[in-house]
Order: C-alpha cells, then sequence, then structure tokens
C-alpha cells in the first residue's frame, strides 16, 4: 500500500509520548492565568442532603491549588482506587475574575467576572469521609493534582445575569447531573461579594460555585460530555 507524502506513520509509544507532552502543555497553559481556585461546598440543597448534610446558612468555602488544574480535553486520571478509594465526580459552574474584589458590593462583583466554563471538582470521597469524621480538612481529598478540571473559557456576556444557566454533565451518554443557577442556595454575585468580605479575591482566580445533585464515581474507560449551553467538552477517564 503507497504511503501519502503527507503521513507519517508514528510508533505508539511515540504517539503516547507525544500526546503525555501535549497533554503537559494544555495543562500548563490552563494554569497560566489562574491565581487561587476558590471552591463553594453545599451551594445546591439537593446536593447537600444526597450526601446527608445539613443545609447550609451561608457559603462552605475551600480551595484548590493550581497544581490540581488539568484540561478537560486531557484524559482524567484518577488517584490509585486500591489506595485511595472512589474518585467522585463533582460538575460545576465556574468563574474566572477580570478585576481585584475587596469587600466588594453586587455592582463591583457583576464588572468583574471576565469568564465563565465548567469545570469537574473530582473528589476522593471515601478520603474525604474519613477525614471529616476526624474534624480534618479535606485537602487530602480534593487537591490532588488533576483534581480541577476545567474547560474553555467563555465570553460573560452570553450569560446574562447567571439567574438561569443551565448546564449538564453526560457520563457514557446518560445523563447524571442537570444543573440550573436559579437553584443555588447563594447566586452568583452574591457569592462573590460574600467571598469578597472573607479574603480579598484577585484578578485570574477562579470561582468553582458548587454542584448540583447527582455526582457519582468515576470508573476507568467513561466517556464524559460537559454541556454549557451550546458549547460541548468531552474527556475520558482512565
Amino acid at each position: 500500500m503507497s504511503q501519502s507524502p503527507h503521513m507519517s506513520l508514528v510508533s505508539p509509544l511515540a504517539a503516547s509520548v507525544n500526546k503525555d507532552e501535549s497533554d503537559k502543555s494544555s495543562n500548563r497553559t490552563a494554569r497560566e492565568s489562574i491565581g487561587k481556585i476558590v471552591c463553594v461546598g453545599r451551594n445546591y440543597a439537593a446536593h447537600a442532603r444526597e450526601l446527608g448534610n445539613d443545609v447550609p446558612t451561608s457559603p462552605i468555602l475551600f480551595m484548590k491549588p493550581t497544581s490540581s488544574i488539568v484540561s478537560v480535553g486531557n484524559d482524567i486520571v484518577r488517584p490509585d482506587p486500591t489506595r485511595y478509594g472512589d474518585t467522585h465526580y463533582e460538575a460545576e459552574l465556574c468563574i474566572q475574575l477580570s478585576a481585584d474584589l475587596s469587600n466588594a458590593n453586587i455592582e463591583q462583583a457583576q464588572q468583574a467576572i471576565g469568564g465563565v466554563t465548567l469545570g469537574l471538582d473530582l473528589t476522593l470521597r471515601d478520603l474525604q469521609s474519613q477525614l471529616k469524621d476526624k474534624g480534618q480538612p479535606w485537602e487530602r481529598a480534593k487537591c490532588f493534582d488533576g483534581a480541577c478540571v476545567l474547560a474553555d473559557w467563555m465570553d460573560p456576556q452570553a450569560f446574562g445575569d447567571f439567574s438561569q444557566v443551565q448546564y449538564q454533565l453526560y457520563i457514557n451518554s446518560e445523563l447524571k447531573q442537570d444543573g440550573d443557577s436559579a437553584l443555588m442556595l447563594f447566586p452568583v454575585y452574591e457569592l462573590l461579594v460574600e467571598i469578597s468580605h472573607a479574603f480579598s479575591l484577585q484578578a485570574g482566580d477562579v470561582i468553582m460555585t458548587g454542584t448540583p445533585s447527582g455526582v457519582g464515581i468515576l470508573h476507568a474507560g467513561d466517556q464524559l460530555k460537559l454541556v454549557l449551553g451550546a458549547h460541548e467538552w468531552q474527556a475520558q477517564v482512565q
């Protein structure tokens, strides 16, 4: 069989190496403009209840390091389940700031949003439960490499006042999470104001606004699809 002059044959090993380098490059790019990642726990009442948690009266905040960020276009690599237990998915609407916020008001919060996307807050659920039972912080369950999966940033103008933003997570073509910002306990603008009064936010910071109900376990080979309006992103789980 003749070979096209524009076609090159690459060995499986070389292809694997090239893909690894491509993944590393896209992950570095995803991290470049990001400061800290502020996560919001239990911002949907149904999610709080499905895990047997109380519904909060003020936002529950925690953080992830930028080293946890990976691009949604890459394979999702779970920590070894024989050592760390199950990895759970949590799809979330994510906001990136284009301006600093400190003790902000609603108008300042509105003007500070520079980008919108979807993300996955990956969680070692068994480990998290153990840490919670001991009254210890969650970082070991929430901050591992790859624990923050982010899609491409979208223009915030397309999402109006963020009061009715719908998004979905499908796994193997089955709808698992169906998010609607109208069901948030703490809406986007109010959330930014609240966080800015707890500690200063800076341009480049990302806020993961909480996950709706339907969280569950990731398995090797799962095919994921995140949908935000007309935008879709896909990933595979290793």
